[in-house]
């Protein structure tokens, strides 16, 4: 009888210890309950499904503010970031997606940062300071879209340059291994990877802060930053562009844009 008893308690134990271990990882992280929820599904979906791993650990301690920025090659690139990272970041995405009826709810959950990515939009960058300098990291797509092309990066755009600067944080290049993609936003979703994330080291802005109201200093910035994306994906020999006045953040027709309207690269 005590043996039936102690037999039953066992197999509650082990059937209880998946459920104690969510619950305590959940208090103990920086997450809401919901968003703590969608965190442990992405986490579970990136490693079954696309194989995702980091090849290190985050350079930043968990109460230094930060801008993370990285290659774009698929819909789904910051789900390997913020599954590997264990703690929230705040991801800059356009408004038309914030706004849409389907990623709506899921998107303000996350606590993204909505942005208007035709021109300057001021109450973004103005939010995404406020929390880098509160500690936060702020998480942002440099090239504004997914690259289609067979380039390594497309031109890209100051803005993560401008934001680490004004909220004196570092900027950590990270470079996305193997992300899937097939033209599709819900394309990878339908496909098997092997991803891996790989993070550079901080590049620290305290040399540039004499120099911040230069012209041309954020460009500077941002040109260093990716550079070091093109060492982590063993491409040293990568020289990145600044994309153009004429920028032109849809996907179609505009790989040519691009091509006509990025600046000439200068060295730092």
């Amino acid at each position: 009888m005590l043996s039936d008893i102690l037999s039953r308690l066992f197999l509650t134990a082990i059937c209880l210890a998946p459920l104690v271990m969510f619950l305590v990882g959940m208090f103990r992280s920086r997450y809401s309950p919901v968003q703590y929820i969608f965190w442990s599904l992405a986490r579970i979906l990136t490693r079954l499904q696309w194989g995702a791993r980091s090849s290190g650990k985050f350079p930043l301690p968990d109460d230094r503010g930060g801008v993370i920025v990285c290659n774009h090659r698929s819909s789904v690139d910051p789900f390997f970031l913020q599954t590997v990272l264990h703690r929230k970041a705040h991801w800059m995405v356009a408004k038309e997606y914030v706004e849409h009826i389907a990623f709506s709810w899921f998107l303000k959950t996350c606590e993204v940062i909505p942005v208007n990515r035709r021109g300057i939009d001021t109450a973004s960058t103005k939010l995404a300071i406020r929390l880098a300098e509160a500690g936060d990291l702020i998480g942002m797509l440099p090239e504004g879209r997914i690259n289609r092309t067979e380039e390594f990066m497309l031109p890209v755009r100051p803005g993560a340059a401008l934001i680490a600067l004004k909220a004196r944080v570092p900027i950590v290049p990270c470079y996305i291994e193997g992300s899937p993609f097939a033209g599709a936003v819900w394309s990878p979703f339908f496909m098997t990877a092997r991803v891996v994330v790989h993070f550079g080291q901080p590049l620290e802005l305290t040399e540039y802060f004499p120099r911040e109201h230069e012209e041309g200093i954020a460009e500077e910035i941002i040109l260093r930053a990716i550079r070091e994306i093109a060492r982590l994906a063993q491409r040293p020999d990568f020289e990145p562009l600044l994309a153009g006045r004429k920028w032109n953040p849809s996907a179609a027709g505009s790989d040519e844009d691009d091509e006509k309207e990025a600046s000439s690269p200068t060295r730092p």
